[in-house]
């Protein structure tokens, strides 16, 4: 299997900067070498032209830069589409969260998938629950067909991209109210950080699997870096304690390894700027190496 490494250095789906250096932060800790040393054939497509801030006005409170964000996300799209329709895996380097509505749009064009969205947040929330008005809080809920019909949409598609009965959000611990109200008329599975404290994370892996995997043409994963506990990962823009820790990230992406189904992944929101020597872009590097396969073990 070849993977395509794509990056997209947005930064405008948030309010703090700097996870715009995060693809180059990832590459730089070494992410082709690692890959080609476990046999993958990698290519580096380089990146997705994004718009920096300073060039972009946010005329919409509640939908910051919708106007910059919608063709950025289109291009995505079809750049991952191009990729899941060679029959290669796409590994996308964000950036903020806001990617994922073109990333796994792409993915979705040519295949039925569930997602398992691991990240200390719901991102579902719309226009009428933001209480910040940062895109990058509203992708799943735009994927499963909640929100403003621009980010719902995007092309002129049917929608939802994805059925809400395979998708599971695993780690949340910071949810606004509106928020909840939507995942919950939504049907999303939410396997917050409680739920994985009361039955342990082999068990919720479990659960997410089954509901990503069911009837579906494979598993997309969706991986923002502030899923994990700030001690672990610093370099993140809105970081959240009691989060996973640094074995917990990598057994979900060695679990996911091993069931073959796994289609595409995102890693997303480094912020370099608030990273201490680039760890969290290692740790990003060593969880796409565990979802690909790598293992420490002797048998």
């Amino acid at each position: 299997m070849q993977i395509d490494i794509i990056g997209i250095p947005l930064d405008l789906g948030a309010d703090r900067r700097g996870v715009d250096m995060g693809p180059s932060a990832i590459r730089y800790a070494g992410l082709r070498n690692k890959l080609e040393a476990l046999g993958y054939s990698v290519e580096d497509r380089g990146n997705v032209p994004t718009p920096i801030a300073e060039t972009c006005k946010a005329t919409e409170p509640k939908l910051k830069y919708i106007d910059a964000i919608v063709p950025a996300m289109r291009q995505l799209t079809d750049f991952v589409a191009k990729t899941v329709g060679d029959g290669d895996f796409p590994l996308v380097l964000g950036g903020d969260h806001a990617v994922a509505l073109g990333s796994i749009r792409g993915a979705a064009r040519h295949k039925k998938i569930g997602v398992i969205w691991v990240d200390a947040h719901g991102d579902f929330n719309t226009p009428e629950t933001t209480p910040s008005g940062n895109i990058h809080g509203m992708p799943l809920a735009a994927l499963t067909g909640h929100g403003d019909p621009r980010l719902v949409q995007l092309f002129d598609e049917t929608v939802p991209v994805i059925d809400p009965k395979n998708v599971a959000i695993l780690g949340a611990r910071d949810l606004d109210p509106g928020e909840v109200n939507n995942l919950h008329q939504a049907g999303i599975l939410v396997l917050g950080m409680e739920q994985v404290d009361r039955i342990g994370l082999v068990q919720a892996m479990a659960k997410a699997i089954e509901r990503a995997g069911h009837a579906t043409d494979g598993i997309y994963l969706s991986f923002d870096m502030d899923a994990l506990d700030p001690r672990h990962a610093p370099g993140v823009g809105t970081p959240v304690t009691g989060g996973l820790t640094y074995r917990e990230g990598h057994l979900i992406c060695e679990l996911l390894a091993e069931t073959k189904k796994l289609v595409g992944m995102d890693l997303v929101e480094v912020n370099s700027v608030l990273d201490v020597q680039n760890q969290t872009a290692t740790l990003a590097v060593e969880f796409a190496m565990s979802a690909l396969g790598w293992r420490t073990w002797v048998e």
